[in-house]
């Protein structure tokens, strides 16, 4: 292959190809800095202001020589159709030798024009020799005696009503080849030389058929291309013995060649397989790198929705714990303040009681004393002390009263304590009952688990779901130092509990699928 390497066309084509382009590049400087009026004359193939004049008179002349054509054709043709080809009318047979004549027309602008923009159409040429040889016929036929045998003149006559067709379809040719070499001059079509066709006939058709096959434009190329593989050949015979012992590898330009690969291009195949297997073995390993980023990213959510709905659990239970303290010492509150209600009552009553006694033991040692004294006055002692003993029976009656309201607000404030006792108990048990029913859930989706045979990973992903379904719906509710309670994990490992849980929710899961 090093012997290989030192070939004239694959040392020179690069070369070639880069001068081709430097010689490109000096031409659109050079027309750059020429003058406007000759940018302005100038054609695609780089034609001069006097050439470009003589270009437009020779079309002009062409398409003189058309007119002229269709002129000293069309009533001959027009005439020989209405009364030979059997046209109903004049006026018919003259839109047939119209159509006839305008469909050359229009073709042969088209071949030219394709021609012109690079993109030329090989086959347009034959109907427009059909077409042409057509009128050439019908023009000759107008020229034929209508009777009696040929003579000389007549075919003359024939000959001479065919020479202007003929000549406009030679000067259409000529036109396209110009316009070809014009147009196309950096890359002139190449073809296989006739004498070899003559002279080695067996390879040069197999030559030509590669050329065709493998859009090898030029006789030159093809012959180097050639040359190459036969050098070769001979260079690895040489090195090995045969071609057979030969490397798989080193045998690759003889294998391609059928397929038009050159042997450079048949050499770098390997390197070329092997740079696409790098590209796919990194493409894989970027793909990896980036699920293991994501699994990392989902462990981590689901550590930090762990931790946020254990921090939501301690928090409910603290708001329940508070509740129940407030409702105990409020019950409290109540009972003692009853208790002192009651208390306040019994002394007032007792001190009514004694004030009561000290009364009537002070009235009746002042009645003694006044009746001692004076018994005029013991009505009115004895009417004094009437009014004094009503007026501590109103004061018994009051405090009476008073005692009566104390207990009605003790066994009020007894009713209180008992219902908040009771509503304690009611939360307690509704709590029990909740948790009752989140254990039978709980089993239930366990069993579903394991009807499924889930891992353990899987398991405790969907329990996190579950967590998060509780929390309000929201990954985002439930946080990590829940889920790393729930299982002893790391903030990571719950992030990625917690983001896989939120997936799996997005699928669809529900607890009871």
């Amino acid at each position: 292959m090093s012997t290989f390497a030192s070939l004239p066309l694959a040392a020179q084509s690069p070369r070639a190809a880069s001068d081709a382009a430097a010689a490109a590049s000096d031409a659109r400087s050079a027309a750059s800095d020429a003058p406007r009026s000759a940018r302005r004359w100038a054609l695609p193939g780089g034609l001069t202001r006097a050439q470009t004049v003589t270009a437009a008179a020779i079309v002009g002349a062409a398409l003189a020589l058309a007119g002229i054509g269709l002129y000293l054709s069309f009533e001959h043709v027009a005439v020989f159709a209405h009364e030979r080809l059997g046209f109903a009318t004049l006026g018919k047979a003259r839109l047939f030798t119209v159509g006839v004549d305008v469909g050359i027309l229009v073709l042969i602008a088209l071949d030219l024009l394709m021609a012109w923009l690079r993109r030329p159409i090989g086959w347009v040429r034959f109907p427009v020799w059909l077409l042409t040889g057509a009128t050439l016929v019908l023009n000759a036929a107008s020229a034929a005696p209508t009777a009696g045998a040929w003579t000389t003149v007549d075919y003359v006559a024939a000959f001479a009503h065919g020479i202007v067709p003929v000549l406009f379809i030679a000067v259409v040719e000529i036109g396209k080849t110009a316009i070809d070499r014009v147009v196309r001059q950096a890359a002139p079509a190449e073809g296989v030389p006739l004498h070899r066709w003559f002279l080695s006939p067996v390879p040069t058709f197999t030559l030509w058929r590669r050329m065709k096959l493998w859009a090898v434009g030029s006789y030159a190329a093809a012959v180097e291309r050639d040359k190459e593989l036969r050098v070769y050949r001979v260079m690895l015979e040489r090195q090995h013995g045969s071609v057979r012992k030969a490397p798989s590898d080193a045998r690759l330009p003889l294998t391609m060649a059928r397929y038009g690969l050159s042997v450079d291009e048949a050499l770098a195949l390997p390197q070329e397989a092997e740079a696409r297997e790098q590209a796919r073995l990194e493409a894989e390993e970027d793909t990896r790198a980036a699920e293991e980023k994501r699994r990392a990213e989902r462990t981590a959510q689901a550590e930090i929705a762990r931790l946020r709905a254990a921090g939501d659990v301690q928090s409910a239970r603290a708001q329940v714990s508070a509740a129940t303290s407030r409702a105990e010492v409020e019950a409290a509150a109540a009972v003692a303040a009853a208790e002192r209600a009651a208390t306040a009552d019994t002394e007032a009553h007792q001190s009514a009681t004694a004030a009561r006694a000290d009364a009537e033991r002070a009235a009746a040692e002042q009645a003694a004393a006044e009746a001692r004294r004076r018994a005029a006055e013991a009505d009115k002692a004895e009417a004094e002390a009437r009014r004094d003993t009503a007026e501590a029976a109103a004061t018994a009656t009051e405090a009476e009263r008073r005692a009566a309201a104390a207990d009605a607000e003790r066994a009020a404030a007894e009713q209180a304590a008992a219902e908040a006792r009771r509503d304690a108990a009611e939360a307690d048990r509704a709590e029990a009952e909740a948790r009752r029913d989140t254990a039978e859930a709980e089993r239930r989706v366990v069993e579903a688990e394991d009807e499924l045979a889930l891992s353990s990973r899987d398991r405790k992903i969907r329990r996190v779901a579950r967590m998060i379904l509780a929390a309000g719906g929201s990954a985002e509710n439930l946080p990590l130092d829940a889920v790393m309670a729930a299982y002893s994990v790391s903030q990571t490992t719950a992030s990625e509990y917690r983001t896989a849980a939120a997936e799996v929710l997005a699928h669809g899961y529900t607890p009871a699928s």
